[in-house]
Formats: C-alpha cells, structure tokens, sequence
C-alpha cells in the first residue's frame, strides 16, 4: 500500500474545505457510526485509506518540532531560549490565536472550558462526550497532545473516542497554548495537568468514571508525570502513551545532533525514564510508531522495559511515524481493546 505523502504544517488547508469534505455521509463499523477517511483506516476491517484522510492528516501530523536555529547562536542561546524551541507553540503559523471548533468537525456533544489554574492562569479545553448517552461508557480521558499546534487540532481524535469508543474525552490546552493564557515550562505544565485530573474529580458528572491519561509525545511525558503524582489515589484507571521519549536531555542528541554537547545546559527534562516505574497499579498501554523519525522507538520500548505496572500492553504500529501513527491501522482498536480488557474488567 504506498505510503501518503504529508503536506507541511504551513500549508494546512483552510478550515471550510476540511468542514466540506467532514460532512461526506458517514459508513458504520461494527453497529458504530464511524468517522469517514483518517480514522476509517484505524479499525482492521477498513487497510485502504481514502483520499479524504490526506485533507485530515495536516491536523494531525503536527511534528515535534525542535529547531537547530538556536544552536547556531551558541550555548547562551540553547540555554535562555530553550522554552521556545521544546514549546513552539506559535506553530503552524496562527495556532495560538485559530483554534478550530467542535462544530467544524461534526462533533454533536462538547463543551468549550475555560479552567483556573492554582497558580492564576486560565487553560482552555474541550469536553467532548458520546452522542448516544445509552451507549456511553463510565471513563474519562484526560488528553495531552505534542508540542504544537493545539487542542483544536486533535479534535478528529475526540470524535473518534466518543463516536466510537463511547468515552467522554477533555481534551486540555497547556499554557501558552492556543487561547490559554500564560507561558509554557515543564513545571508549568505539570500545574496544568494537575488542574484537569482536578477539575474531572469536582466536577459531579464526571468524579464517578473511571479516568484514562493520555499523551502523545510530550503528551507522554506530561501523563507519566501527572500518574506518578497521584499514585495510590485509585481514580486514574489506565495509562496510553504515544510515541514519547526517554527525556528531553536524551532527546536532544538525535533532534539536534549539532547541540548534543550543550545538553548540560537544558533546564527542562521530562525524565518520564526516572518515574515511570514508580507506576505500579495503573495498566498502560503504548503505541510505538516503528517509523518515527523523530522519537526513536528505542525510547517507547525502553520504557516499556522500565514498567512495574502488573499489566503492560504493548502494540506496534508498523508504518507508523511520529505524526502520523493515530492513523495507522488497528490504532484505536488497540485502544479499545484495552479499555474492555483493563479497565472496564478490572
């Protein structure tokens, strides 16, 4: 099956076509109503991908961007201008001020959040929910998406999680990200993650489900982190990590081969390497993209090495690269087959 080449994040296409091409009529999939084109190849009956995921990849494959043009300033620059290369929120161009809409994709049930944090910023968020309230399933998922674009550009992934999958997803901006307020950092961001798992335990139609983390990419390391500093709660019932790394540190040498020396100068480390195993009571389950070109899957499988956790799923997505391993076929079959499994049986 040959391979669809991406087009590059500054050449999204406009919003209105994407709308267009989303109201096409939809097929059903096992007795669901199934999102037509990307995410239609993720279930093991659909291998084709039709024309229409190539005008949905562009939302979804928006890479880890780490540019080497700070590098060439020297260490003082890799060392004050760090936040600007891990977090480069103002990509694609306008991603801090468009933040595509529920409404742009079909989504029939979703909340758009304004949340405070302790520390006097206010995150923006979507609550996306199931549209058949029968049919819903008692799990919330807490998402982190990488380190650009925003929320609204995984919005296809929540549709899919609650058409399909039947779970009520939050979808949380981190600081400094499209229209939430502030300035990103790793302890920043760990304040923000804190803040959503919060928010799903006070709010009163949501405190009672069981609650899923899951991160792509710096997504992962924000989730292992936030799991680890609520060990021994009880209410996060499940792990999903995405294509994420060891830690930055570790990261660097292969992002940008020309600042492997000045390593010592970062100040930011997501060492999920350092804590993953200080999770013992939450089953995880990791999606590896063999093809990512950014993350070496070496990283997800060293992780999965250092895992205490009793039940670890581990599945393999064979043409998967960094961007665009969500659509890879059996990626939210895989998914779903662990929350039935894991969380639901447990």
């Amino acid at each position: 099956m040959p391979r669809i080449q991406l087009l590059p994040a500054c050449t999204l296409k406009p919003v209105t076509t994407l709308c267009t091409r989303l109201r096409s009529p939809s097929k059903t999939i096992n007795g669901h109503s199934h999102l037509v084109g990307l995410f239609k190849a993720s279930f093991p009956e659909h291998r084709n991908r039709p024309k229409m995921a190539e005008s949905l990849w562009p939302w979804l494959r928006l890479p880890f961007y780490l540019s080497t043009a700070f590098v060439s300033l020297g260490g003082g620059a890799l060392y004050y201008f760090q936040n600007e290369i891990i977090y480069p929120r103002n990509l694609p161009p306008g991603a801090r001020k468009e933040v595509p809409q529920p409404g742009q994709f079909g989504i029939e049930d979703a909340e758009v959040l304004s949340i405070p944090t302790p520390d006097g910023e206010t995150l923006s968020g979507f609550l996306v929910r199931p549209p058949n309230k029968s049919q819903a399933r008692p799990i919330t998922i807490l998402s982190f998406h990488g380190n650009a674009g925003n929320v609204g550009h995984r919005l296809p992934i929540a549709k899919v999680l609650a058409h399909d999958l039947q779970c009520t997803t939050l979808m949380l901006e981190y600081r400094g990200y499209g229209l939430s307020t502030g300035n990103p950092s790793e302890k920043g961001l760990r304040v923000d993650a804190q803040t959503g798992l919060d928010y799903i335990r006070n709010r009163d139609d949501l405190k009672s489900s069981n609650v899923v983390i899951y991160g792509q990419s710096l997504g992962g390391a924000v989730a292992i982190d936030l799991v680890t500093q609520n060990k021994g709660k009880g209410d996060i019932k499940g792990l999903i990590l995405e294509n994420t790394f060891l830690s930055i540190t570790k990261m660097i040498p292969r992002a940008m081969p020309i600042a492997k020396y000045l390593t010592p100068l970062c100040h930011e480390y997501w060492r999920s390497e350092d804590v993953i195993s200080e999770i013992t009571d939450v089953p995880i389950l990791f999606l590896s993209g063999l093809q990512d070109e950014i993350v070496p899957p070496l990283h997800m499988k060293e992780l999965f090495k250092l895992c205490r956790s009793p039940t670890v799923v581990w599945k393999e997505l064979a043409n998967g690269d960094h961007n665009n391993s969500v659509a890879e076929p059996g990626y939210f079959s895989h998914i779903e087959d662990f929350v039935q499994r894991h969380i639901l049986k447990r």
